[in-house]
């Protein structure tokens, strides 16, 4: 691996004696890790069912390690039930410094791929509203993706710049996330395209971008909410030096302590342009330290107040036709009926978070969980209905293992023999949902995704 060489000077100046042990990390294996989905199962469950030979992470609480060598999770029929997320180690400490609660308002304000998202959903447990927004429209449709594979019920997925939603959403949440756009100098293990990118101008570019989404960031937070701030870089203008300016310009705003975790060492004043102290409070991963490609982590609490935004509640919902054909669907193939309230779209039926806020005029990717579309005098229900739902909430299902070639004829749209029974059911691949099927003359009809079947 070929470093650039001013990023060589710089770190060797700023690790000192520690620039040895970091630059033997370049060397070595990068670190891979998988993130259990607690909204389909337990981590005693998934132990007792994990194919994959597996490590708990220390400084995770969902967090494994696995050896790419050896597995490949990737592939597995699991990941498309959306068991768990494949995410690189030292990114998942992230939200476990926020650990929202089923009650708050939380926004990812830029979100994608979706590890960190998804993370904050399993602490929400499908309750309150989780905003996940991403600029890039090709990344915030694979964010949304993610959120329907992970079984997200909660979640509006926006395709929107931080100013514009700094605009509409003054003081509206409780929690917020930044994990910014950043110079990648911890992905050099894992991509070699951010070897490439690299450069000290681009550094100051992304310490610029920076600052300017926490400003977007600071005017959407409550008074008494909470800010956690990351990056996978390890320059100090995108760090420290960037969580200093932001205290600088918005006093109101404390530095919270950050639990000890086995590994993970303390910010540095002395990369700071003043030597503030409180920077101790922030928290560096570094892949000398512990097994992971590197982090920087703060926790901020905002104790001043600007006016709340008031959200418009939201226009009608769908029509009485439109209710009878999904409750038809509903009380034919369900236990319970999906919660509104509900939001139809172009003949699409979605159900929303309680409370969620009107969302017209904005670029919506995913808004809550979609149920599904109307057809001529019937509902056809949505892939991501699936994988929302559980064994106990599904009237008909047709079951299916790892034993017999059944998932992978599923998982490549093919049919499959039927039960006996008529119309929608679940197919569950020992016990986790993987999709519709429906059942007709003899045959399972598959309504697995086209977009997501297997081509081999």
């Amino acid at each position: 691996m070929n470093l650039p060489e001013p990023f060589i000077k710089r770190m060797t100046h700023l690790l000192k004696e520690e620039a040895n042990p970091f630059f033997d990390t370049y060397k070595q294996t990068k670190a891979s890790g998988l993130r259990v989905n607690p909204l389909k199962l337990s981590l005693s469950e998934w132990e007792a069912l994990s194919p994959f030979d597996v490590k708990r992470i220390p400084f995770v609480e969902t967090g494994y390690y696995y050896d790419p060598e050896h597995d490949q999770p990737g592939k597995h029929p699991y990941h498309a039930a959306g068991l768990y997320y494949m995410q690189e180690p030292s990114a998942m400490f992230v939200a476990d410094v926020l650990k929202p609660e089923s009650t708050d308002t939380v926004l990812d304000l830029c979100a994608a791929p979706g590890g960190k998202t998804t993370q904050l959903a399993g602490y929400m447990e499908n309750e309150g509203i989780l905003v996940a927004n991403e600029i890039n429209p090709k990344r915030a449709k694979a964010l949304s993706e993610n959120v329907e594979r992970m079984g997200i019920k909660n979640a509006i997925v926006l395709n929107e710049a931080p100013e514009k939603l700094a605009e509409r959403f003054e003081g509206y949440f409780n929690k917020i996330l930044v994990d910014a756009p950043c110079s990648g100098e911890g992905m050099f293990r894992k991509d070699e395209d951010a070897i490439a990118f690299w450069s000290e101008a681009h550094v100051d570019h992304c310490a610029k971008q920076q600052r300017h989404i926490l400003k977007s960031a600071y005017s959407m937070l409550k008074e008494g909410g909470i800010l956690v701030y990351s990056t996978c870089t390890f320059s100090p203008e995108e760090n420290e030096q960037t969580i200093e300016d932001f205290l600088n310009n918005f006093p109101d705003m404390e530095l919270l302590p950050i639990e000890e975790k086995p590994g993970i060492v303390d910010g540095n004043p002395a990369w700071s342009k003043t030597g503030n102290v409180e920077l101790t409070k922030t928290k560096r991963l570094w892949p000398h330290h512990l097994f992971g490609e590197g982090h920087f982590v703060a926790k901020l609490i905002k104790h001043g107040s600007n006016p709340p935004s008031k959200q418009k509640p939201l226009g009608k919902g769908p029509s009485k036709n439109e209710l009878r054909d999904f409750y038809k669907f509903a009380h034919d193939t369900l236990y319970h009926v999906p919660t509104g309230p509900y939001f139809s779209f172009k003949q699409q039926l979605f159900s929303l978070p309680e409370n969620c806020f009107d969302f017209s005029g904005l670029k919506v990717i995913r808004a809550g969980l979609h149920l599904g579309e109307f057809k001529k005098n019937r509902f056809e229900p949505n892939h991501s209905l699936a994988l929302s739902l559980k064994r106990s909430e599904v009237k008909h299902i047709h079951s299916i293992s790892l034993e017999t070639d059944d998932w992978k004829r599923y998982l490549k749209g093919e049919t499959l023999q039927s039960t006996g029974d008529s119309g929608w059911v679940l197919i569950l691949l020992n016990g986790y949902p993987l999709g519709w099927g429906k059942e007709t003359k003899g045959i399972i009809k598959n309504f697995y995704p086209k977009g997501l079947r297997l081509l081999s």
